[in-house]
């Protein structure tokens, strides 16, 4: 039986096996190096080529350069606040509690690399600041020797990485967006044809696939500005395809339109064929045009698709992307109310701790700071951070156990620090076992960051060993504190982070109706659409069906177009100074609108009020929008109450 066959019928998973394998031996490597020149803290090279490590070349380079970056950034910021509080630790532990606070809540708002290297400025300045306080060196020498060393580690990371680690390859992904495109055309086509069949749930189906496809987006957009780019103009059609997807919901039982059917139909034949989009868009125009004047929302959706194909291949004639118009096709949502309770929560907790150590005097407090800083900063943008920290404490506790082990059975026995190094390599490669397997994967990489943490290879070696244990016990409260504070402090996990979606959304509905523009109203719809794929993918991630999200972004989406035509009707109503019956009848149900989570249905029945007055001045269209928002209303009054 070949060993690949034999592994993977163990529990281990090939490619992570090898990742590890890697990245394991550019750690020996880096500790090596870094102890050969001299460095203070070898082993923090060592961490560094774990935590820069990626299994494909692209985000290894990028992440690379990013920690480069945040380290930097921390570096200086945990020098300066050591120069500035001198031997005041109140004002070191408050001034830090702040800054780690505010990369959390910074960082958590973010996206892609940018959002890593901020958090990593955060805890960064923790490790200068903490362990300089702890260990009574030159500030300006632990500085220098925590930035050398973290270089040291990026560039044997960079080194081995660029030899061994494999491209990543993006023709899968992109392959996958042809083929959910040609999909949602074929739905089109079916909707718009003479014999319809049943639709009700390829909808929803086939939005599940896109929000996966776009999370997916993020790790392909690392390693070059092309890369980047290319997510745009994807993220763009994904965004094109859930509207057309919300439009055949909405739709199901409209009138059918034989010309715009057939235009429909080319595209998705086109696409199946993997001609080129040019063609594709080209048909997808000639069906917008068709379909303008019987049907304008779907004149939009398709013109929306056709313009983002354009974009798609303008990208492949010239590596790039028009900024502007990918903001008028996709706006990415942005995590406040996730980012605010993690800044909230991570300087409350760091403060409470330093407190308890400035007060009580405990040798080992800035352990204790150092891990929990780390811990409640890293992992507040993981989707159920409580889960993850279980795992956490555990393999820290074996990496801390097996610290103290080798630092008071095996390292007495070494004559020389090369010996140190020697005894502490088996232990770093013993990592691959549990880091690749499939039942150990989660948090085993703290084992190894644990021990490295806890081991100075550096003779002559000294401390006792109620230090050492204490330490360890120190460094493993880390985790315990911060399980307890993601826990109890702004407990966050996928449910709670798509209910703080769903009131974003509500918020940007009653201020559309207490004070709408255009740039707001294209603002909403941009990123409407990218809120409903993080919708999809928060219910899919608690294995829930998409139904009741997709029904309350529909019922969003009415709405808001319903709020946007009562202002312009209102605005045309202002500038001719007729019916001010009318008028007043609006702005009362608009500021009933604004009060939407008070009370929604409150604001059914003062659009359907509305839409009485408006069918006696002859607005029907208007009037039936109105009726069809409060009916959704009503059906969804526990989404609009926000307690789905």
């Amino acid at each position: 039986m070949p060993l690949s066959r034999w592994l993977s019928g163990q529990g281990f998973d090939l490619e992570r096996l090898r990742f590890s394998l890697r990245t394991a031996l550019a750690a020996c490597l880096a500790l090596i190096v870094a102890w050969a020149i001299g460095l203070e803290h070898p082993q923090w090279s060592a961490m560094t080529v774990w935590a820069a490590s990626q299994p494909v070349r692209e985000l290894l380079v990028e992440k690379s350069l990013y920690r480069a970056l945040g380290t930097l950034v921390g570096t200086a910021v945990g020098l300066l606040l050591l120069l500035a509080t001198g031997d005041s630790l109140l004002w070191l532990v408050i001034g830090l509690a702040l800054w780690v606070g505010l990369c959390a809540g910074i960082g958590n708002a973010l996206h892609s690399m940018i959002a890593y290297a901020t958090l990593l400025s955060g805890y960064s300045a923790s490790m200068v600041a903490l362990l300089g306080t702890a260990s009574g060196m030159n500030t300006l020498a632990l500085g220098a020797d925590r930035l050398l060393t973290v270089l040291v580690g990026v560039i044997m990371a960079l080194v081995v990485g660029l030899a061994l680690t494999p491209r990543a390859s993006r023709s899968a992904l992109e392959e996958r967006g042809r083929r959910s495109t040609a999909r949602v055309l074929h739905l089109l086509a079916q909707r718009l044809g003479p014999q319809p069949r049943g639709t009700r749930l390829a909808p929803n189906e086939l939005l599940s696939d896109i929000a996966i496809l776009e999370a997916e987006l993020e790790p392909s957009a690392a390693g070059s500005r092309r890369a980047r780019h290319s997510a745009r103009s994807q993220r763009a059609i994904l965004a094109a395809l859930t509207a057309a997807l919300l439009w055949v919901r909405r739709r199901e039982h409209g009138q059918r339109q034989a010309a715009a059917h057939e235009a429909v139909t080319e595209a998705a034949l086109a696409m199946d064929n993997a001609e080129p989009l040019p063609r594709v868009a080209a048909h997808l125009n000639r069906a917008s045009q068709l379909a303008e004047a019987e049907d304008p929302a779907l004149g939009e959706v398709l013109g929306r698709l056709a313009a983002t194909l354009t974009q798609r291949q303008q990208f492949r004639d010239t590596g790039r992307t028009d900024r502007d118009a990918s903001r008028r096709h996709v706006t990415r949502h942005r995590d406040w109310i996730h980012a605010r309770h993690a800044m909230l929560r991570t300087t409350g907790v760091l403060l409470v701790i330093g407190l308890a150590w400035v007060a009580t005097g405990w040798s080992a407090g800035a352990y204790v700071m150092l891990g929990t800083s780390v811990m409640v900063t890293l992992f507040s943008t993981f989707e159920n951070p409580a889960w993850i920290m279980r795992r956490i404490l555990a393999w820290q506790a074996v990496g801390a156990l097996c610290a103290v082990a080798l630092r008071w059975l095996a390292w007495p026995l070494a004559s020389a620090e090369w010996q140190l190094i020697a005894m502490l390599l088996p232990l770093i490669l013993v990592t691959v076992v549990p880091f690749s397997h499939r039942r150990t994967q989660n948090g085993s990489m703290d084992y190894v960051m644990i021990l490295l943490l806890l081991s100075q290879p550096s003779l002559p070696l000294t401390g006792t060993f109620a230090h050492s244990l204490a330490l360890a016990l120190a460094v493993v409260a880390g985790p315990l504190l911060a399980l307890i504070a993601f826990r109890l402090i702004f407990p966050t996990n996928a449910r709670r982070r798509q209910r703080h979606l769903e009131g974003m959304m509500l918020h940007e509905l009653e201020t559309l109706a207490s004070r709408g523009d255009s740039q707001r109203e294209a603002l909403w719809q941009a990123r409407l659409y990218h809120r409903v794929m993080r919708l999809v993918h928060w219910a899919h991630l608690q294995g829930e069906a998409t139904h009741r999200v997709v029904d309350a972004s529909l019922a969003a989406l009415t709405l808001g177009e319903t709020l946007e035509a009562l202002r312009h009707y209102s605005q045309g109503q202002n500038q001719n100074q007729a019916d001010p019956g009318t008028r007043r009848r609006l702005e009362a149900s608009l500021r009933r609108v604004a009060r939407l989570r008070e009370a929604p249905l409150e604001a059914a029945a003062a659009l359907e009020r509305l839409a009485r007055t408006l069918a006696r001045r002859q607005q029907v269209e208007l009037a039936r929008q109105a009726r069809h928002s409060a009916t959704l209303l009503h059906e969804n009054r526990a989404f609009f109450q926000g307690k789905t």
